[in-house]
C-alpha cells in the first residue's frame, strides 16, 4: 500500500521535529563493558531480531517522513552477519539527497576490517568507544578487549578518510587520572572526545553509585590543568562543546545525569527488534516490528501515536541512581 503522497514530518507531542533516527541492528557485543552489561548475557534468539530487509524498510519509512541523520548502532553493529549489505541499501538514500548523514557507534575492534567499505557507502564519521588507553584497563573495564584490535581500526577509519570521534563513560577513579591522556591522543589526530557521564541502564553487576562521576565536577578539574572555551556548536543533541586552547580540539560533554538536554530533542531509537524508544531515559516501548510485517502505512501509524506520548524530558537523576534506573541494558540501544 502506498504511503501518503506528500510525507509528513514526524513531530512529538510538544512541537519538536524527529529527525535523527539510531538504529540498533544488533543486541550482541564482542566486549562487556563493565558500565554497559553484565559479564554473563542472555542474548536474543536471532529469530526475534529485526532482517536486514526490515531494517533498511524501517530506515526508508523514517526518512521518507523527514529523519535526516541515521546513526547504525548495537549492541556492536559490526558483529552483524552481511552488515555490510544494509549499508550499502542506505546509501542510496545519502545519494538521492534524502538522507544528510549515515553514521555508526563502535567499539572499534572490527572496525580495521570494515573501515574502507563504510567509507565506500557514504559513511563520513564514525564514534568509536574508548575509555582507557592502558591495556590493562582495557581489559578489565570491557572483560574481553585488546586494546591493540581497537587502536588498529582508529587508524584504518582515519587512513579511509572518515572522521573520528571518540566516546569515553567518564568514571571515578583511574579514569580522572587518565583523561588528560585521551585529550592529547585524540587531539594529536584529529580526532574530537566526547566524555558521557555514566547511565543507569541495565542490570551490569556492579553499583554505579560508586562509580559515576559528575562531569559538572570532571569539567571543574580539567579547568585546573586546560583552558576550556564554550563553544556555541549545537548538533541538536545533548552535547555540550568546549575548545581546549592547548591541543586546539574540541571535547563534548554529554550529562544526562547532571544536567538536562531534552528541550530541543530531535531523535528516537529503535530497537533491534523494532521497539521504538522516544526516550532514552523511559523504559516504554511501542512495537514496530508487528505493524512493519503488515504493512509500512500500519508502522507509520504506530509511529505517530508513540510520537504523541514522548516524555517532555526524561527522569535521570544522579542523586537518585537506583530509583530512576530503566532495567534495558545500554546494549539494546547502543547508548
Amino acid at each position: 500500500m502506498p504511503l501518503d503522497t506528500a510525507p509528513a514530518p514526524l513531530v512529538d507531542g510538544f512541537g519538536r521535529t524527529v529527525s535523527y533516527l539510531r538504529l540498533s541492528v544488533t543486541d550482541r557485543c564482542d566486549l562487556r563493558c563493565t558500565y554497559c552489561m553484565a559479564e554473563k548475557m542472555s542474548f536474543l534468539p536471532r529469530r526475534e531480531v529485526l532482517s536486514l530487509e526490515e531494517l533498511a524498510r524501517l530506515s526508508e519509512l523514517f526518512i521518507r517522513h523527514g529523519v535526516r541523520k541515521l546513526r547504525i548502532t548495537g549492541g556492536e553493529p559490526l558483529v552483524r552477519r552481511d552488515i555490510m549489505d544494509l549499508f550499502r541499501d542506505l546509501s542510496r538514500h545519502l545519494t538521492s539527497g534524502a538522507l544528510d548523514e549515515l553514521t555508526l557507534t563502535t567499539n572499534g575492534t572490527l572496525l580495521a576490517r570494515h573501515a574502507y567499505d563504510l567509507a565506500a557507502c557514504g559513511v563520513r564519521r564514525v564514534n568509536v568507544s574508548l575509555d582507557t588507553l592502558d591495556p590493562a584497563r582495557y581489559r578489565a573495564v570491557t572483560r574481553l578487549g585488546d586494546i591493540r584490535m581497537v587502536l588498529s581500526g582508529i587508524e584504518a577509519a582515519l587512513e579511509a578518510g572518515l572522521q573520528v570521534k571518540l566516546n569515553a563513560v567518564a568514571s571515578r577513579g583511574a579514569f580522572e587520572s587518565e583523561v588528560d591522556d585521551l585529550i592529547r591522543f585524540a587531539h594529536a589526530r584529529r580526532m574530537n572526545l566526547t566524555l558521557i557521564e555514566e547511565m543507569p541502564l541495565g542490570e551490569t553487576g556492579l553499583n554505579r553509585g560508586e562509580s559515576v562521576l559528575s562531569l559538572r565536577d570532571l569539567q571543574r578539574d580539567l579547568s585546573e590543568r586546560w583552558t576550556l572555551s564554550p563553544l556555541q556548536r549545537s548538533s541538536g543533541g545533548p552535547a555540550r562543546y568546549m575548545r581546549v586552547a592547548e591541543t586546539g580540539g574540541r571535547i563534548g560533554l554529554i550529562s544526562p545525569m547532571s544536567c538536562n538536554f531534552c528541550a530541543l530533542c530531535n531523535r528516537v531509537r529503535v530497537s533491534c527488534t523494532g521497539q521504538l524508544y522516544t526516550c532514552l531515559g523511559d523504559d516504554s516501548a511501542v512495537d514496530l516490528r508487528a505493524p512493519l510485517r503488515h504493512s509500512d502505512t500500519a508502522a507509520l501509524d504506530a509511529l505517530r501515536a508513540a510520537l504523541l506520548v514522548k516524555p517532555e524530558r526524561h527522569a535521570f537523576d544522579m542523586s537518585r541512581m537506583a530509583d530512576t534506573a530503566v532495567p534495558r541494558h545500554m546494549s539494546a540501544l547502543g547508548g
